[in-house]
């Protein structure tokens, strides 16, 4: 049971840092590229069009592999959502996202992975968003 845990633990650490190395590579990690994205009036940069492609082709195809096997590899069940309905809570949270987004350029993966430079600015937006993420649980 517990090389089970730590082979889930080892798995999940190795998809982490693997997402953070692309994020990296991409350049979603500098909020002026995902700034340059949302300038569609502007110098409009495309580069997190295909990085968003890229990674809903794979999640396309994981999905599909998924959808396959009768339990996933280190768990006794998958965890989809069943929730379907949009209700306040999330039309407030998706417009929150949207609006840090296009006002500093970042959303969480990139943020967590940029907290690797040593950024005061990136660590701000991190600490805003744990700050966030626990207040948002007091709301019922």
């Amino acid at each position: 049971m517990k090389l089970l845990v730590l082979m889930k633990l080892l798995v999940s650490l190795a998809s982490g840092l693997l997402f953070g190395l692309g994020m990296a590579i991409a350049g979603m990690t500098d909020p002026a590229k995902v700034l340059g994205f949302l300038d569609v009036t502007g110098t409009w940069d495309p580069t997190l069009a295909f990085v968003m492609g890229g990674a809903l082709a794979v999640n396309a195809v994981a999905y599909a592999l998924t959808r396959r096997r009768a339990r996933p590899v280190f768990g006794v069940r998958f965890h989809l959502p069943t929730r379907s309905d949009i209700d306040a809570r999330l039309v407030v949270g998706a417009a929150i996202f949207g609006l840090g987004w296009g006002l500093v350029g970042f959303c969480p993966g990139p943020a967590l992975a940029g907290l690797a430079s040593g950024s005061v600015t990136v660590l701000i937006f991190v600490s805003g968003l744990v700050g966030g993420t626990l207040a948002g649980r007091l709301v019922p």
